[in-house]
């Protein structure tokens, strides 16, 4: 009998190796914010219900994701089977047939996707990426510290006047900084913003004739704006923080003002994780000349490579976590207003997201306001509101970066930054044949 019980003891033993070797592992890369951060932890239900997938994270810094992502579908590399992507990169790797097309089943319920989030990671009518959470910019403010001061900050206020709330509410001797802005360099960091407010004095990265724009009267006072602000009101070291960064600032109670990605809401209303969440107010994006292009239109989104070794796995990987029954999962373990939002029409139709989460109104009105297609108040011939769709940004908007985090430590003027920057989107666009 022992015989015969170790001999079953070894088969099963071997069919549960067996199994283990015959799983899938999917190669998920990702960036490190916190929805990203929670879908790792919700993927042990994916993983329960596909026992034969296992997930494999690769978690990296936004900055450092990007290069090693466009390098490896570039070099068709094969090191991912899923790709977090936004809505700048989507149709540009889509044109260059870098990414599969994906195949929704009938219960993702595509039509369920915001217009606006899906138009712009599609090309020619195909999904090439599924949103999992889309995002706008607006302000976020302490209303206590604005109250006491006297003030109050309405939906579209004007630069100025966010300034000068800024250096009413300022008291650095008492850790609070009048405002938090992104300094760090990077077309997805600093210029993100700085874009935006460019957008708001009447500016534009390009002309109709792919002329680059930084040399402009709305660009120098925009520039000038942001650096005055943060030289004047911001906390020390802001050029080195992006959305992670302030975010913790800002959940310590030392920001007054925040103007960024609508995202960081559902973060700073949490007590579990911040200090103020009771006392944080929305308002729309500042203006100057324009509402236009003042706010961005963002989509965190997964997609797949076609250099993936698993297209299936990462297919039914990409259903599951973009789709209405992960919200709902999400929702059930950690609380409606900590879903992945700005992707779908139900979320903001389900009252009890709304009850929960007081800043969904305002999260809806900016993403509703962005319209890629119309972002400037003179014509452009890009898509993109904080971008411009085109393969030769992406090296411009670094160079971008850099220069106005340069202007923000003082190592140049904004003249000399915006100079710089300049020259160097004149040389790439030649190099891109837009023109001799």
């Amino acid at each position: 009998m022992k015989r015969i019980a170790s001999s079953a003891l070894c088969t099963a033993l071997l069919c549960v190796s067996s199994a283990s070797l015959a799983a899938t592992n999917l190669v998920i890369a990702t960036v490190n914010n916190g929805h990203m951060i929670e879908m790792q932890k919700m993927s042990k239900f994916f993983e329960q219900a596909n026992p034969d997938i296992k997930l494999k994270w690769v978690t990296l810094e936004e900055g450092v994701l990007r290069q090693r992502m466009t390098t490896d579908i570039a070099t068709k590399g094969g090191q991912f089977d899923v790709m977090t992507i936004g809505m700048y990169e989507a149709p540009i790797w889509a044109k260059k047939d870098w990414l599969i097309p994906l195949k929704a089943d009938s219960a993702y319920d595509i039509d369920d996707l915001l217009p606006s989030i899906r138009d712009g990671l599609s090309l020619n009518g195909k999904l090439y990426a599924a949103p999992f959470y889309g995002e706008s910019s607006m302000i976020m403010y302490r209303s206590d510290l604005v109250k006491k001061a006297g003030m109050s900050i309405e939906d579209r206020p004007t630069w100025s006047h966010i300034r000068a709330v800024a250096a009413k509410i300022h008291d650095p001797a008492n850790g609070v900084y009048g405002i938090c802005l992104r300094g760090k360099p990077g077309w997805g960091d600093n210029m993100a913003l700085i874009t935006t407010i460019a957008n708001s004095f009447g500016g534009q990265l390009f002309d109709m004739k792919w002329q680059p724009q930084f040399t402009s009267k709305p660009w120098k006072d925009a520039v000038t704006t942001y650096v005055d602000l943060l030289k004047n009101y911001g906390p020390p070291g802001s050029s080195s923080n992006s959305f992670n960064e302030i975010l913790a600032l800002y959940n310590e109670g030392k920001c007054g003002i925040w103007i960024d990605a609508t995202i960081a809401a559902s973060f700073i209303t949490d007590t579990k994780q911040s200090k103020v969440a009771d006392k944080v107010a929305f308002a729309q994006s500042p203006v100057a000349t324009t509402e236009r292009g003042a706010n961005w239109l963002w989509a965190w989104s997964l997609a797949i490579p076609r250099s993936s070794k698993q297209p299936e796995a990462a297919q039914k990987f990409i259903n599951w976590a973009t789709s209405k029954e992960y919200i709902k999962l999400v929702a059930r373990e950690s609380g409606w207003a900590s879903v992945p939002t700005g992707t779908r029409k139900s979320t903001y139709a389900a009252p009890e997201f709304v009850k929960a989460a007081k800043f969904a109104a305002a999260e809806g009105a900016a993403i509703a306001s962005s319209r890629p297609n119309q972002s400037t108040l003179p014509p452009s011939p890009y898509v993109g509101v904080q971008y411009a769709a085109i393969p030769e940004f992406q090296t411009i908007g670094v160079a971008a970066g850099q220069q106005m985090s340069a202007a923000l430590l003082g190592k140049v003027t904004v003249e000399q930054a915006l100079a710089l920057t300049q020259q160097a989107a004149e040389r790439e666009m030649r190099k891109g044949g837009y023109y001799k």
